[in-house]
């Protein structure tokens, strides 16, 4: 049986993976025109854009990866709780 708690703490996590989507997809979407003036025309200030946008992404999806490594701990503590541990 759920409690409400159960059910507040799972819609909050949906709600934050889709914005965490929703963000990552209007980074890369952002990246798009200056992808295209470095590799298309050459744009040398475009290339500087695109590396510091690259350098965000990079941030961005490191954050994300302890997010959700920290969920997933935090999931395995309560099964871990109602099983007997290993000897």
């Amino acid at each position: 049986m759920q409690t409400n708690e159960n059910i507040e703490n799972n819609e909050t996590a949906s709600t934050s993976s889709v914005a965490r989507y929703t963000e990552l997809q209007a980074l890369v979407a952002g990246m798009a025109a200056d992808f295209q003036k470095f590799y298309q025309d050459g744009n040398k200030a475009a290339g500087t854009r695109v590396r510091l946008a690259m350098q965000e992404l990079k941030t961005f999806a490191q954050t994300v990866r302890n997010e959700v490594q920290s969920i997933k701990n935090e999931g395995k503590g309560e099964k871990s709780e109602s099983e007997p541990a290993e000897a």
